[in-house]
């Protein structure tokens, strides 16, 4: 990723964001939970490159599954000083007697069809891992705490509302596939939980969408099937009528967010991240990878519940109050368009 200029330069974004305060982690220890994926990914790599440019005395401790595909997935930095493998799970959370000053917990499972056929999982890896890293964070006496959370906990809002963080979906538990948004419902109140009863500086970051560099090739979310179809000259078939409207956020601006919540956020509350510039239905980002990539749209419609598929949502959140912490986004391009 290194030769790759975009990622460079996405790396030198984040260590110039100023209104991250770097000194905040001079000589401190961070613990990222799901690091090998796409947004522990590039934390991961924002943290070794900031350390080594600023001079931070930092360390990053990456709780990975896998230590052979954590060497190759970070290859580039993989012996850098301020890198720390820790080999285990979330719901069976090794000891780690090293001190720990900051948790940003991303370990979860994303795929929509794993919702349905796993909804057990999904449930128990979402709570068991939260409530470990909570008393971890406890135990341990950090300065901040930051759970990745999702948009998906606003349910459905109505089309043309505009979702701030007080408002949450009225979700069915009767419904499968909510084994996921429920479980975030519940892993934020269990932080909101934690720091008023226990004191833990815990926060959420709810984020939309989130894409770049980094992405896995055969990753299952729609954007990167778009991405898969252009590379490989075939049409996009979309399996709805792609109603769906939503916003994204890069990569990048993903890592500054979660870092700017994690160093200035206030304890027990959430926050919406997403760049609102880039709202639009499924339909319409088809339409436009399309055009920019010479293939075609065409439509098979198929049973949307049976195939994990998330009913047709109006998700337009409101950013305002991550702004007002000082952040903003300013960082890459989705699809060869300037967001």
């Amino acid at each position: 990723m290194y030769g790759n200029k975009q990622f460079v330069e996405d790396m030198e974004y984040i260590s110039n964001a100023e209104f991250i305060p770097w000194d905040k982690f001079n000589k401190k220890t961070v613990l990222i939970t799901g690091a090998t994926g796409l947004i522990g990914y590039t934390l991961v790599n924002s943290l070794v490159y900031t350390n080594k440019k600023r001079g931070l005395n930092l360390k990053i401790l990456a709780l990975v599954r896998d230590m052979d595909r954590a060497r190759e997935r970070f290859k580039d930095i993989d012996g850098d000083t301020a890198l720390e493998y820790v080999l285990g799970t979330v719901e069976k959370l090794p000891e780690i007697a090293e001190k720990v000053d900051y948790i940003v917990h991303g370990a979860s499972r994303t795929a929509s069809k794993t919702f349905v056929n796993e909804p057990v999982e999904t449930i128990l890896t979402a709570l068991k891992g939260t409530e470990n890293l909570l008393e971890l964070a406890k135990a341990k006496k950090v300065s901040g705490m930051v759970y990745l959370s999702s948009m998906e906990v606003y349910g459905y809002p109505e089309k043309g509302h505009k979702v701030t963080e007080d408002e949450i979906g009225a979700l069915s538990p009767l419904d499968i596939r909510n084994s996921y948004p429920i479980s975030k419902i519940q892993c934020e109140s269990l932080c909101f939980a934690y720091a008023k009863e226990y004191g833990v500086p815990a926060m959420s970051a709810r984020l939309t969408q989130t894409f770049g560099p980094g992405v896995n090739y055969n990753d299952g979310r729609i954007f990167a099937e778009f991405a898969r179809c252009v590379i490989e000259k075939r049409d996009i078939v979309l399996k709805t009528k792609g109603e769906t409207e939503r916003s994204y956020l890069y990569t990048a601006d993903a890592a500054t967010a979660i870092l700017t919540v994690l160093l200035k956020g206030k304890s027990g509350q959430a926050y919406n991240a997403a760049n609102e510039d880039t709202y639009c239905s499924i339909a319409q980002m088809a339409e436009m990878v399309a055009k920019q990539g010479g293939i075609k749209v065409r439509y098979d419609i198929q049973d949307e519940a049976g195939n994990g598929y998330p009913k047709a949502l109006y998700m337009d959140l409101d950013t305002e109050k991550l702004k007002t912490l000082g952040w903003h986004r300013g960082g890459g391009t989705l699809f060869g368009n300037d967001v």
